[in-house]
Formats: structure tokens, C-alpha cells, sequence
């Protein structure tokens, strides 16, 4: 059965969990917000998925400082400074008794509308600020045989159309190329820029290993991806040759490796992707490959640096 690396087992603590909405707990149950809210009307609001190792929320630095770029391009007046809303976000994973283990998505909305219409003029509150925390952890059977990949028609398109650096609450064209590769039986969606070069996944961040170098997209079409950017800087730091570069699919068919990058998962080993087998062995068993197996070494050292430096923004 096709799985993700979104996939999660189930737990029992998260039907208990309080959400953050606008600075005040509430039980999940009750959780809600307005029918005229910017995000439920038209998509209008920024996100980040974050993960908690050791009561730290890793690399929030680096996610609030993508979360205040975004909100600046589409001019949300965030009303709180990122040192605020990290205090909140550590109010809400203590409220809940969360130390490991724990996914938050974090989402800011331009805020409730006076009538559902497009125009930010029609807007008459302070921006909607949602805080989710659940106790998530990836799948181990997805880490260990990893996932398949298929290339959808859909394609990151050009900035002046909907610029992909954005995370914005409005995903259409990831979830057009997610059901695209659901209905091909794969468990996500391998997407290509304007000019047909690899651009990303629909939901991660996608690299292949060739002749021991690490490649990925140039980024121009992707969102700038805080786990991509750790990947990257690992190679750096342990000699490991890396590329952001112009590839096509014959690159990627012929490649030694090919794995997936994202906040949740981590770093998930590719083994199928339009029907060719990655690699030589041609066996799930021999995942993950051998620079998955040492990127990964390299990104829990990260990991691991976070959660000694502590809760810092």
C-alpha cells in the first residue's frame, strides 16, 4: 500500500491536545475559527511545520524567519515580534506536556473578513494566529523501504504567477500533483519546472546521489526549504560534494540515490520513481542507501545541536 512521509501512527494523547488560536487554549474539540477568516475563504495566510526534539523546537529560527518573509511579500501585519510568538509557541507545547516526538503547524491568516472578498481592504481584525501541536512521529517503515515517486503534468510555475518561495495556505497546485500521483499508485508527486528540469515534491524537497555528489534543484521553483538547506550544509561540513543545479529525469533514472527532505520525515529514501528502480540493487532491503544512511548521521548531529543550544528564537 502506497504510504507517505507524511504518514503517522496513531495517538491516543491527541484527542486531548490544546490548540493556540489567537493566544488562547482551547480543548481540539473546540477549537475553531470564523467561516470569514482570510485562510478558510481564499487561502490567504503563511504556515510552517515545526518538530519538537528534547522540549526544543528545532531550528525555529530559521522557520520564523521564512514564516516573517512570507508575511511581509503578501502584507500581513504580524502583531507580534518573532520573539513573542516563539513565547507562545513554547507556552502551548508546555501546556501539553510535549517534549518529544511533537509536530506543530503553525499558521497566520491575514485575519476575519467583514464579507468573504479578496480584497486585504475588507479585512477587520488582526491576523488569525492557530497553533497545532500533535504527537507525530514518522512511520519507521517509511524510513527504513522509503517511497515511490511519479512525475506529475503539474509544474512549479513562475513567480509572477504564484512564487513557490512563498508557503502559502494556498497549496492547489501541490494538491493537483499529490492526486495525480495517488491516482498513478505512487506515494507522492515528483514535479518539474517550467523548462523541465526536477524542481521538488509536492509536499518535500527531492535529491539524488550520482558518482558520490549530492544534487538537487537550483531552487529557483521551490519553496526554500529549512531541512534542504540543513542537508546541504552537512555536505558542506563533511566534504561531501553538493550541487544546486539544472537536471533532467535521465539524471534522476540513472542516479546511485534519491531520497526526499521535509521538517517531519527528515531524510526519506526514494526507491521507485516513474516505474525505474533507483540504484543497482534493485531492493528495497539495501535502504536506506549509503550517503542517506551518512546525511542522516550528519542531520541528527544537527538535531542534536539544536536541543543542546536550548530554547532559543
Amino acid at each position: 500500500m502506497a504510504h507517505g512521509t507524511h504518514d503517522y501512527a496513531a495517538d491516543e494523547r491527541n484527542a486531548n491536545v490544546l490548540i493556540n488560536i489567537n493566544g488562547d487554549l482551547v480543548p481540539r474539540a473546540e477549537a475553531t475559527v470564523s467561516v470569514f477568516d482570510s485562510g478558510f475563504v481564499l487561502g490567504d495566510g503563511v504556515w510552517e511545520g515545526l518538530r519538537v526534539h528534547g522540549g526544543v523546537i528545532v531550528f525555529l529560527g530559521r522557520h520564523l524567519k521564512r514564516l516573517y518573509e512570507g508575511a511581509k511579500a503578501l502584507d500581513i501585519d504580524m502583531v507580534l515580534s518573532p520573539e513573542q510568538l516563539a513565547s507562545r509557541l513554547y507556552a502551548t507545547i508546555d501546556a501539553n506536556n510535549m517534549e518529544e516526538g511533537g509536530h506543530i503547524r503553525l499558521m497566520v491568516t491575514r485575519g476575519v473578513k467583514a464579507t468573504p472578498y479578496q480584497d486585504p481592504r475588507v479585512t477587520i481584525s488582526e491576523p488569525t494566529i492557530v497553533i497545532i501541536p500533535e504527537f507525530k512521529s514518522p512511520l519507521k517503515e517509511t524510513l527504513d523501504e522509503g517511497i515511490k515517486l511519479f512525475t506529475v503534468h503539474v509544474r512549479r510555475g513562475y513567480p509572477d504567477v504564484q512564487d513557490q518561495k512563498l508557503n502559502s495556505h494556498s497549496k492547489l497546485n501541490c494538491i493537483l500533483a499529490c492526486i495525480q500521483a495517488t491516482k498513478a499508485g505512487a506515494d507522492e508527486a515528483l514535479m518539474l519546472d517550467p523548462h523541465g528540469f526536477v524542481a521538488t515534491c509536492n509536499s518535500t524537497h527531492f535529491f539524488i546521489v550520482k558518482d558520490g555528489e549530492v544534487w538537487t534543484s537550483t531552487g529557483q521553483f521551490c519553496l526554500g526549504g529549512v531541512t534542504r538547506r540543513l542537508v546541504l550544509e552537512s555536505c558542506h561540513d563533511n566534504g561531501i560534494p553538493a550541487f544546486e543545479k539544472n537536471f533532467s529525469l535521465t539524471d534522476v533514472y540513472s542516479a546511485d540515490e534519491a531520497f526526499v527532505t521535509g521538517t517531519y520525515a527528515g531524510l526519506v529514501p526514494v526507491h521507485t520513481i516513474d516505474g525505474r528502480t533507483i540504484g543497482a540493487s534493485g531492493s528495497q532491503s539495501s535502504l536506506p542507501g549509503p550517503m542517506v544512511a551518512r546525511l542522516r548521521d550528519a542531520y541528527a548531529q544537527k538535531i542534536g545541536q539544536a536541543v543542546d543550544a536550548g530554547r532559543v528564537p
